[in-house]
Order: structure tokens, then C-alpha cells, then sequence
């Protein structure tokens, strides 16, 4: 009897994935919304900036240092202080 009920419910699950993904699916048509483009966003918002300084310019902690923070640790300054 308990099976039935996981059953049950994994099939419910199911069926709301399947809901929500065909929703899903229309507001992007709605929007005009590409799978690209929501891949290059869902990109964007991981790239979460490492270090900022009192500018504005941030990096990520990725591929080269910006010149903006090779200057300040050329001058003395700590990386850490940069840390967001």
C-alpha cells in the first residue's frame, strides 16, 4: 500500500513538471525569450563578482586580473580588501 501511494505521488510530481515546463515554455514565447538567451542570463547571474572596488569596477575571479586591481595590489594594496 505505501508503494502505491510513492507511486502516486511521483506521478503527480510528474505531472506538475510537465505543467510547469509547457508554462514555462509559453511565457518564453510570450516574451520572445530564446533558449540562448536564457542560457547566457542563467551564465551572467553565476558570474557573482569576487572583488569590487569603491569605482564600481568588480571581477569575477575568473581568467586574467583586471588592470584596475593589478594596479592596486602594485601599490600596496591587500587583494583581500577588494573581497565583496
Amino acid at each position: 500500500m505505501k508503494e502505491r501511494e510513492e507511486h502516486r505521488t511521483l506521478d503527480l510530481d510528474g505531472q506538475a513538471r510537465e505543467r510547469l515546463i509547457l508554462w514555462i515554455r509559453r511565457r518564453m514565447e510570450e516574451f520572445g525569450i530564446t533558449p540562448e538567451a536564457l542560457e547566457a542570463a542563467l551564465i551572467a547571474d553565476a558570474a557573482v563578482p569576487k572583488y569590487r572596488d569603491a569605482f564600481g569596477h568588480e571581477w569575477d575571479g575568473t581568467g586574467d586580473r583586471p588592470d584596475w586591481l593589478t594596479r592596486a595590489i602594485n601599490a600596496g594594496q591587500d587583494i583581500e580588501h577588494f573581497r565583496v
